[in-house]
């Protein structure tokens, strides 16, 4: 049976960690919370209701496999279904993700509130940000030592990777310079109040 979901779904990035390596629910749901999982979020109850209706569009099979004094594992794996989906979404335009960010928000209303405050949520953003590039670098020299030499799926890895590296530079940069002008108003708005 070969149904279609429109667009990006959880189920097409299962299909793409799946067709990388076949593996359990356990171990797709690690998979999400140490790699494709800094691209698109799923808590472990999404993906293992996810792959329960996968197996019923007949995109992925599950073999049942014997564990010494444990339940039985079950290990996923696409099937020919499941690859012809994955090949369809590939082929299909992708509409360019649309901004939707709280920070940017509260920044745009700061002046009606504790300015103070947003500059505190600004950094606090920024330190995240910068930890985040800091884990993508781990994951760049532990996995990807020579780019230059990477090809097929690894590069398509690495190049996501970078992906990420990027976007979440151009964030640091970015909450940097709105810290540096927020401050700067800040700062001059209180010395005139000072000063009548």
């Amino acid at each position: 049976m070969h149904t279609s979901l429109p667009g990006m779904a959880l189920e097409h990035a299962i299909l793409v960690s799946l067709e990388e390596r076949s593996g359990s629910g356990y171990e797709l749901a690690r998979r999400f919370g140490k790699s494709i999982g800094f691209f698109w979020a799923a808590s472990h109850q999404q993906i293992y209701r996810t792959l329960k209706r996968m197996v019923e569009l007949g995109w992925i099979s599950c073999d049942h496999v014997a564990q010494e004094s444990r339940p039985d594992k079950k290990v996923y794996r696409v099937n020919a279904d499941g690859r012809a989906e994955l090949a369809r979404w590939l082929a299909e335009p992708v509409e360019p993700g649309a901004i939707r960010n709280d920070l940017a928000v509260k920044i745009r209303g700061a002046s009606a509130g504790d300015v103070g405050g947003v500059l505190d949520e600004i950094a606090r953003h920024r330190r995240r940000h910068a930890e985040r590039i800091e884990v993508y670098r781990a994951i760049e020299r532990r996995d990807f030592g020579e780019p230059d030499r990477l090809t097929g799926r690894h590069l398509h890895q690495y190049l996501v990777l970078r992906g990420g590296i990027r976007v979440e530079q151009a964030f640091v940069d970015w909450c940097d310079e709105v810290l540096a002008a927020m401050r700067s108003d800040h700062d001059s708005r209180t010395t005139e109040s000072d000063q009548r």
